[in-house]
């Protein structure tokens, strides 16, 4: 997997993939002066906006409460384009993978089948740290447990040179990133509003609508309009500029925990009007900090008796307690099988290949092609806690491998692959960084998406850290409407061009 490469614009006999090429035309004609006062531009909004990331010193918990350095994601100005056969089959992959997630975790909680099945060990869910013995049992609406769900995708080149989709990661607990998703969508049409009378690029800007009904689907109580609000562990979390901005953009309350607090077994926002009862928490907290009655005692970012409101189905957390067990990296592996044994259904989308170190034939196979692989802690994220092997000197690889020996089933490697590449404007001009694609998949009485999803690139040349935390970058993603891809000149494309800006332009 790790040695031709795949360019999303570029085809290897120097020719530019069709669903580029009225953006490669226009692109030839822009003068770089023109893109780089853009790109200057763009910073200076960004800047001004305060689209921020807070980068910590050390392993960024998510909760902390010291300021780490606020630092500007870099936007780059080229789009990744996705043909509309290709979103599809993804759209489809994607909507197979989190219900069949979803019934993992309803099953995690309550009969344990696939247990009972001998598909999944016990002991790999049962000393998982990411269990919460507290909600055996407990019933959640709709047996929906991730209502957001951001499932990583790359592409690497196939035995044919042709570019194929993998998922790397699936995060179900608290994913971030979607904010700079519509903001980067918001900046494209403010720099390039040609662009879009030209193409026919699918909307984006509805996302606030379709989280909000999300998360009332999900709402225990029987009410018309159920209290939605967004917890936020508060302004120095490093995603806390996401957090306002959705719940701006969902016209709800974005609350800490010191202003909530439990009454007869309900849950009470402080308001200046007196106390407003709340019906549906959009938590961005991590489990160990949203009830210090039930879990870590000395956090004072979550609300003391949350549980046991939850617990009786008189509030819904979205995402539900307990979910990680179904984003930790050992339980990746067995994603496949969870969608035959509860859908009866193949995969549409692969793993990536996975060594489990915990087996010894895995750990001996690691410890002995370390150089060549990317070895990951099952319970890292954010870029830290791996090893890109083959970006390693062999200090930091023989460092690892230590530690992967101390602890086996702390680890787990995969194939180094070669993530496909797009062209991106950077400081020396238009050159290929590797990138990758998060969709969000919405989990309420139905689920669905936004076309498109947040690319993240690599600004580092030759890097395949995507991560913000790493001094990556964000690129627009384009999902096109139809396999047309004639520029903007008929009458239709150019109503559809107009409508969309009109869509998107309502957002603020």
């Amino acid at each position: 997997m790790s040695g031709a490469k795949f360019d999303e614009m570029n085809a290897g006999d120097a020719s530019v993939r069709a669903h580029y090429q009225s953006y490669q035309r226009w692109l030839e004609r822009q003068p770089d002066a023109v893109m780089q006062a853009r790109r200057a531009e763009a910073e200076m909004i960004f800047r001004r906006v305060g689209i921020t990331f807070a980068v910590y010193g050390d392993k960024d918990d998510g909760n902390s409460e010291t300021g780490g350095t606020e630092r500007l994601i870099p936007f780059d100005l080229i789009p990744r384009i996705i043909p509309a056969h290709e979103w599809d089959s993804m759209e489809r992959g994607l909507v197979q993978r989190v219900t069949a997630l979803n019934r993992f975790i309803h099953d995690v909680y309550h009969d344990q089948e696939i247990i009972k099945a001998g598909v999944i060990p016990a002991e790999q869910i049962f000393q998982n740290a990411q269990v919460r013995p507290e909600m055996m049992g407990v019933d959640v609406p709709g047996n929906i447990y991730s209502h957001i769900s951001g499932i990583d995708i790359v592409r690497a080149p196939n035995a044919q040179g042709e570019g194929e989709y993998y998922v790397l990661e699936d995060n179900l607990r608290v994913p971030s990133g979607v904010s700079y998703m519509l903001e980067d969508r918001k900046m494209m049409m403010r720099l390039f509003p040609d662009l879009f009378s030209q193409n026919r690029v699918a909307p984006v800007a509805h996302y606030p609508d379709l989280l909000l009904e999300t998360l009332r689907d999900n709402s225990p109580a029987h009410r018309a309009e159920p209290t939605v609000v967004v917890l936020t562990p508060g302004m120095y979390n490093s995603a806390y500029f996401e957090h306002a901005f959705l719940a701006q953009q969902m016209g709800v309350e974005l609350v800490e925990g010191q202003d909530l607090f439990v009454k007869d077994n309900f849950v009470y926002m402080r308001t200046t009007r007196g106390p407003k009862r709340v019906d549906v928490i959009y938590r961005r907290v991590d489990d160990d900090f949203l009830d210090p009655l039930a879990f870590r005692p000395t956090s004072t970012l979550g609300c003391a008796g949350l549980l046991n409101v939850y617990r009786s189905g008189n509030v819904a957390l979205c995402n539900a307690i307990g979910t990680g067990v179904a984003d930790d990296k050992s339980i990746y592996p067995y994603v496949p099988k969870m969608i035959e044994f509860y859908l009866g259904e193949k995969p549409i989308l692969k793993n990536v290949p996975t060594y489990m170190c915990r087996n010894p034939d895995d750990l001996a196979y690691t410890l002995a092609n370390m150089k060549d692989l990317v070895v990951k802690e099952v319970h890292g994220a954010g870029g830290y806690g791996m090893l890109v092997g083959p970006a390693s000197t062999n200090a930091e690889i023989e460092d690892f491998r230590k530690a992967v020996q101390a602890n086996p089933a702390g680890y787990i490697a995969q194939p180094t692959l070669s993530l496909s590449t797009c062209p991106t404007y950077v400081d020396s001009g238009i050159a290929p960084r590797h990138i990758d694609l998060r969709p969000f998949v919405l989990s309420g009485k139905t689920v669905q998406m936004v076309p498109g999803g947040l690319t993240r690139v690599a600004l580092k040349d030759g890097s395949l850290v995507v991560n913000s935390s790493q001094g990556g970058g964000t690129k627009d993603t384009w999902v096109l409407e139809d396999d047309n891809y004639a520029t903007g000149q008929s009458q239709t494309q150019s109503q559809s061009g107009q409508s969309q800006s009109q869509s998107q332009g309502g957002t603020k």
